[in-house]
């Protein structure tokens, strides 16, 4: 009988979360193999981020697992070809085992381990380590209507710069790290921008003489665990508008709206030329600032508990953003809107993993990545573990206990195992 290629460990993703994994099973000798759907390293930086992008964390929380902190200024934020360069320079010093372009299209259980299905063939292991994320696909969320075919539709993965975009006023949906980042690079750029806001909060870059980042690293925010969130859907929420690019600084609508940027409500329908809207511009707005009030109380009150001698800062008051009115459409013919650039987020999907272990809205149910499913993990999601798990900064961590969790199963076996025809008989109609 033909025998199939075994691996100890198959790692499904080489983004940082499956090189990580890599890195500590390499380090320990163990076997295991790196299965990436793209052509190349650095796909989701090289490819579907736009030119200007730059990360949001600082280099000292954007350091992958076994390598130096990025950039000359730990304080400093990486650009996107920086980005790509530091993930290059990684993987040719360290020469993980990957395998690119190879598509996974089914992972199924077998009574010594796993069978995973790809484009090079069908492979058997021990362990599988989805390492996927979950920034898997581009989401436009479904609404009654649709748009007019003149009016050029595409999502914040497509965008590259403002001289990619027809002439014209541009429309941003959405208010996060995305939305508010292209938004701010339109306007700057000298386009008329009409941006829907959406629920999230807003942080200032610097507080106090430390960044952000750092003073959320000190209130222990990023080790929150997923039980203390109030609702599982928490998990999915789109995080506060900030900025890394010109050396890092504050995003405000308020800012935004004095700027000349005309904030919308929410898009609830869309009508040919017309897009409907839910009058809770305020609403969004005041949440946001609420937000940002909410954390400087927090570093005060933290500062003041330890009598630290740290410079004393008022935020500026802002509110341009509660002058603009509240509208119930906007013609976007009459408004000269020519692109709509949604930056809604992604949507994911793990039904290659043929296994009973998801929940209700498709997220895998585990323990710090670790399935009821011997052999099966997943890394590199948000709230995997907690706050950090789905950043740079947390990944190393959830890989290091992940690779600690298949290096204390059993030693890897061959006698006995499964043979090509017990693999593909139970699955004949598997394509």
């Amino acid at each position: 009988m033909k025998k199939l290629k075994r691996f100890e460990t198959i790692i499904i993703g080489g983004g940082q979360a499956g090189l990580s994994v890599s890195h500590y099973l390499q380090r320990e000798g163990r076997d295991h193999i790196i299965l990436e759907r793209a052509a190349e390293a650095a796909n989701a930086w090289r490819n579907h981020r736009w030119d200007s992008f730059t990360l949001n964390t600082p280099n000292w929380q954007s350091r992958l697992a076994g390598a130096p902190i990025p950039g000359k200024d730990p304080d400093g934020f990486l650009s996107r070809n920086e980005i790509v360069k530091y993930f290059e320079e990684f993987i040719q010093k360290n020469r993980p085992p990957i395998w690119y372009g190879t598509h996974v299209f089914a992972v199924d259980a077998v009574k010594d381990g796993y069978i995973v299905r790809t484009t090079a063939g069908m492979l058997h292991a021990n362990n599988v380590v989805v390492a996927t994320g979950l920034h898997q696909k581009p989401r436009i969320p479904q609404f009654k209507g649709a748009l007019s075919p003149k009016i050029r539709q595409l999502h914040s993965d497509s965008y590259r710069n403002p001289d990619s975009l027809a002439a014209g006023a541009v429309l941003v949906v959405g208010s996060a790290q995305s939305g508010a980042q292209i938004a701010e690079e339109l306007y700057q750029s000298g386009r008329k921008v009409y941006l829907s806001v959406s629920r999230s909060g807003r942080v200032p870059r610097r507080y106090r003489g430390r960044d952000i980042n750092l003073w959320s690293h000190i209130l222990g925010l990023y080790e929150r665990s997923v039980d203390e969130l109030s609702s599982r859907h928490e998990k999915f929420g789109g995080k506060p508008h900030i900025s890394g690019t010109q050396g890092g600084h504050t995003l405000n609508l308020h800012q935004f709206a004095a700027d000349g940027v005309n904030l919308l409500g929410r898009v609830t329908e869309l009508d040919g030329e017309k897009v409907r809207l839910a009058r809770d511009l305020h609403l969004m707005v005041a949440a946001a600032d609420r937000y940002e009030a909410n954390l400087v109380t927090r570093i005060d009150s933290y500062i003041e508990r330890r009598s630290l001698a740290m410079p004393q800062e008022t935020l500026p008051h802002l509110a341009a953003g509660f002058e603009q009115p509240e509208r119930d459409e906007l013609d976007l013919t009459r408004a000269n809107v020519n692109s709509v650039i949604w930056a809604t987020g992604y949507s994911f999907d793990f039904t290659m993993v043929r296994l009973p272990v998801f929940d209700a809205d498709g997220y895998p149910v585990q323990q710090r990545g670790v399935s009821e499913y011997a052999g099966l993990y997943f890394v590199g999601l948000p709230w995997l573990h907690n706050a950090k798990s789905g950043l740079l900064f947390g990944v190393p961590e959830d890989a290091a206990y992940i690779a600690s969790h298949i290096i204390e199963r059993d030693q890897y076996k061959v006698l006995n195992s499964t043979t090509y025809e017990e693999a593909v008989l139970p699955h004949e109609s598997w394509t």
